[in-house]
């Protein structure tokens, strides 16, 4: 008896000890997913032994918070948007993040230094640099192509519908782009009430034709399938139907909105400090030129730079041919408007 105790003791131990070497990484699915498994995930399994087991979601913070407050959290490792990032963060959300102690230095032994501007929080490491951006089937158009931002905005010279995110985060910053409001005064302009006003009035100009998305499968779906003629969309959703499946789509660079999406360790994590090694693996210089094989994502690290292949660099939000009146989503702006605006943008969609 004592005999089987010890085995079934030892059986609980060794089972414990294996759930402790199991890493759950949120992401946002899809190409970026499959991008992430073949570039960090996998390698560092391998490496290391920890199984890693992912789950996908949408973004915000309601599921994050709720796992925090209740003390049950699931998640070990999580992509985030960055002005998701600072609004979990600044809500106590997640763990603090120390360049120093925490990141892989660069082979010049720098750390902090080596991260681009904007792409290190305080609870967040950047992972990769994306653009939401304009997109259409060339099939749409038998005559001249949209070229610009406003052409995204202009039913008359080209008509159809229109695929938009349902949120208000980039477009309404679009908004004003089209309307006329020079690239270094949106958030200004966005500050004050007309500026709003201003904002959802193009946005009314284009509203009844626009069909909403919520999911990044969604908009290369809807324009393979026909359902729109010009999308916001993901950049890399584009590039992965362009080149894994030649849809003939195409990406207007013009007015693209770049983020930068942040490794983050929830509060609580079941696993911190494994969490915390994989983020550290993650975001290593070579890893991070590794991922850009796969999609067309931007890394944050200079020294990831020179390693991106040569093939993918036009198809990078950050070349120089594209990157010309790009915007920076303004994530600090967001962090502290993200409430009010939501629900401002929910009270429009519903009018």
């Amino acid at each position: 008896m004592k005999k089987l105790a010890l085995v079934l003791v030892s059986g609980l131990t060794s089972f414990a000890v294996m759930a402790q070497e199991n890493l759950t990484v949120v992401t946002y699915g899809g190409s970026v997913a499959a991008a992430q498994q073949q570039s960090s995930m996998k390698p560092y399994a391998d490496k290391t032994g920890v199984k890693i087991r992912t789950e996908d979601y949408s973004g915000g913070i309601a599921q994050l918070k709720a796992q925090v407050d209740s003390k049950k959290v699931a998640w070990d490792v999580i992509d985030m948007e960055m002005p998701d990032a600072v609004r979990a963060c600044n809500a106590g959300l997640l763990e603090r993040i120390n360049p120093a102690k925490d990141l892989a230095p660069a082979p010049d032994g720098s750390t902090a230094t080596d991260f681009l501007p904007g792409s290190l929080g305080d609870c967040g490491v950047g992972a990769y640099i994306w653009s939401t951006a304009v997109a259409y089937n060339t099939n749409a158009f038998k005559g001249q192509a949209p070229t610009t931002l406003a052409d995204f905005f202009d039913l008359k010279k080209y008509p159809g519908k229109r695929g938009l995110r349902k949120a208000p985060q980039a477009n309404l910053e679009w908004a004003l782009l089209a309307d006329g409001v020079p690239r270094n005064q949106v958030y200004e302009t966005l500050e004050t009430d007309e500026g709003l006003q201003r904002a959802f009035k193009k946005l009314d100009s284009i509203k009844s034709q626009v069909i909403w998305w919520e999911a990044g499968a969604q908009p290369p779906q809807l324009l393979a399938d026909g359902q729109v003629t010009m999308t916001s969309a993901w950049n890399g959703r584009i590039w992965a139907a362009q080149a894994k499946e030649k849809q003939p789509f195409k990406i207007i660079w013009d007015g693209q909105m770049y983020d930068i999406d942040v490794w983050a360790v929830p509060v609580g994590a079941p696993n911190k400090a494994k969490a915390m090694d994989f983020l550290r693996f993650a975001t290593s210089t070579q890893i991070m030129a590794d991922q850009s094989q796969y999609i067309a994502y931007g890394p944050t690290r200079k020294s990831s730079q020179p390693l991106v292949h040569a093939d993918m660099k036009s198809s990078m939000p950050t070349d120089p041919a594209n990157f010309a009146t790009a915007l920076q989503v303004n994530s600090e702006w967001w962090g502290d408007h993200a409430d009010e605006l939501n629900e401002r943008f929910n009270a429009w969609l519903a009018k």
